[in-house]
């Protein structure tokens, strides 16, 4: 696969090794840093991360690397979010009160504990995609995707949704603008699906 380098962001939110794996078994070049600099010099970026936005959003700031991101968005270049590295896209995270880097407009909330179902939202679920999008290319509409979660993205712009799931609330479960998309649930531990998702993202 020789589409250009692909940055992974390291700012120690846990979950790389998993999707070093998808990556490796994908044959992508690929390079995981939490060096500003090497994050910036990628051709495409990947946020992963699983854990809390707050703690996240600090290891960002302290390695220099919430500039870095915002940067990176600014050249036009690719760039993935996974589970919290969706949430930390929007402007702000009910979670602890959390200011998020602003990429996309729009809050994260938790799950309201009213709708009698386990919180956090673990385990396989629906992805159904609203509208046409280069992410979802090759998959079939209604595949599984392994979640884990207690928040969820809402954005405040309707068009940036690209999928949506139910799990007592419909929510967005995939957002895009411009050269940002972003997945609330972990492709890298998805099987198939969630590799052709990683495939279409690299080739894109």
């Amino acid at each position: 696969m020789n589409n250009g380098s692909t940055g992974v962001v390291d700012y120690k939110a846990g979950n790389l090794k998993s999707v070093e794996t998808a990556l490796r078994h994908l044959g992508a070049s690929f390079y995981i840093s939490g060096d500003p600099d090497k994050i910036f010099k990628a051709d495409r970026l990947i946020i992963p991360g699983v854990g809390e936005a707050r703690t996240a959003m600090e290891n960002l700031k302290q390695a220099g690397l919430d500039t870095a991101i915002i940067d990176f968005y600014n050249t036009g270049k690719p760039v993935l979010g996974i589970c919290i590295g969706i949430q930390l896209l929007f402007e702000s995270s009910t979670e602890r009160n959390t200011r998020c880097l602003g990429l996309l407009k729009g809050t994260v909330v938790r799950f309201p504990e009213t709708i009698g179902l386990k919180v956090p939202h673990m385990g396989w679920n629906q992805v159904m995609p609203v509208k046409k999008n280069y992410l979802f290319s090759g998959i079939p509409a209604g595949s599984s995707f392994y979640f884990v979660h207690s928040y969820y993205p809402k954005p405040a712009v309707s068009d940036y949704v690209l999928a949506e799931t139910e799990y007592g609330i419909k929510f967005a479960s995939a957002v895009g603008c411009n050269n940002i998309t972003a997945v609330q649930f972990h492709p890298e531990k998805s099987g198939k699906a969630g590799l052709k998702l990683i495939s279409n993202f690299l080739n894109f």
